[in-house]
């Protein structure tokens, strides 16, 4: 981590408005991750902007400047939820759990933030239980929609949180998977989280959690549609000046490692702060994230996971081993991008999702298959570029060992699976 004068006079902390003096980690120029490229596109210009994330020495949020506006990058998306098959299945118990807990029914409201094409709300729709989402992304909006899920087509903030409550849209329970990273108003957004919710309502948000991103050498999390990396500390202190006090947490596996917080209004007593946040924010304060030096080894850590990645991808090579990848997430593309793998490495890589097929990814122009493609080339290797869904893919890819293929991971450094 290094201290950068030249952003003292251009970046400020989207949360405390501090000034941005500290590197956490450079990842150099890329494109945006969701911004694939047609056939037709490749001879064109693509705009490729700084990876360069800093980490602010007062409130400790580590950010990315927004270089793109949101509604440039989400109000046409590129993905849907819905072809993760264990993330549906984590959505269906997440539903079953919170109506046990919170015991809901047809009398209550639940309104998800950034809801994608209803791989959640549906669920809650099967229980008969009433709810909205809100979802920027016209096209997967679309979707959510024809499966009969009521869907707003808006960002969530001060003004929007206001209309819902003027048409009686308040929530008893409000949740958000994957999306807080993806603000860049933190503020306007944790507005209107408090103005929608009911005075005796729950909020719950999972964020892929920044202690296991720097202990997992997770940089590839790292892109222009993330704004944010949140510890628990630094999530609970952004809530907590709105208003909102965080009352418990549980770690998930989901992401390489996230973090469901459980939230309500500041003087609602029914909800006491259970043990595990106390537990929570005293880990966090013994590993070092409320001082810099926890932040500073992760660059290094970031260049030798590169450096290992390229090392296998040069020895494959050389032996005339043939490499393809799986997926084509964001994830993937800063991977690919920044370290500079193109089709010299990668033939091509493959993807359930058909709004990807046929085009190309984003900087590197690695053309993307249906996943049949891989039992037509038969390849050596398969880089598994979604690593957190490894085991659900590999259930997917066992028709690869017929041929003697072997699984590739790259996180947290380049592992052949057995």
């Amino acid at each position: 981590m290094t201290s950068d004068s030249k952003s003292a006079c251009q970046a400020r902390c989207r949360f405390c408005r501090s000034v941005l003096r500290d590197t956490f980690v450079d990842l150099g120029m890329s494109p945006l991750c969701e911004s694939y490229v047609a056939a037709d596109q490749l001879n064109q210009m693509e705009p490729f902007y700084p990876l360069h994330v800093r980490v602010c020495r007062e409130c400790f949020l580590v950010q990315l400047e927004a270089y793109v506006s949101a509604e440039h990058i989400f109000s046409d998306y590129a993905y849907f939820s819905s072809y993760a098959d264990s993330w549906v299945e984590h959505a269906r118990v997440y539903t079953e759990r919170m109506i046990d807990r919170f015991r809901l029914g047809p009398q209550h409201h639940v309104v998800e933030i950034a809801s994608n094409d209803g791989y959640l709300l549906q669920h809650f729709v099967a229980r008969g239980i009433p709810c909205l989402g809100i979802e920027p992304a016209a096209n997967v909006a679309a979707v959510a929609i024809e499966k009969g899920i009521p869907t707003a087509v808006k960002f969530l903030g001060e003004k929007t949180a206001g209309e819902l409550v003027g048409e009686g849209r308040q929530a008893d329970l409000m949740c958000g998977n994957n999306v807080l990273a993806q603000v860049p108003d933190l503020n306007d957004f944790v507005k209107g989280i408090k103005i929608l919710l009911k005075p005796q309502g729950i909020v719950t948000l999972e964020f892929p959690h920044l202690m296991r991103t720097i202990e997992e050498n997770q940089f590839d999390q790292i892109y222009h549609e993330h704004f944010s990396y949140f510890s628990f500390t630094t999530a609970s202190r952004i809530f907590a000046a709105h208003g909102l006090t965080v009352f418990d947490v549980e770690e998930l596996p989901t992401h390489g490692g996230s973090l469901r917080v459980y939230a309500r209004h500041r003087d609602n007593a029914s909800q006491p702060v259970a043990e595990r946040v106390r537990e929570m924010l005293a880990r966090e304060d013994r590993a070092g994230f409320n001082g810099l030096e926890c932040y500073a080894t992760f660059g290094e850590q970031v260049k030798e996971t590169k450096r290992k990645l390229l090392s296998f991808l040069i020895k494959a090579k050389a032996q005339g081993k043939t490499v393809v990848g799986y997926g084509a997430p964001g994830k993937g593309n800063t991977l690919l991008n920044y370290c500079g793998i193109r089709e010299d490495f990668l033939d091509y890589t493959v993807d359930r999702n058909p709004h990807k097929q046929g085009k190309f990814l984003p900087g590197t122009h690695i053309p993307i298959y249906h996943p049949d493609k891989i039992k037509q080339t038969r390849p050596d290797y398969v880089l598994i570029l979604p690593w957190n869904l490894k085991t659900e893919i590999a259930q997917q890819l066992t028709h690869v060992r017929n041929w003697g293929g072997r699984l590739v991971v790259p996180i947290p450094e380049a592992t052949v699976c057995d």
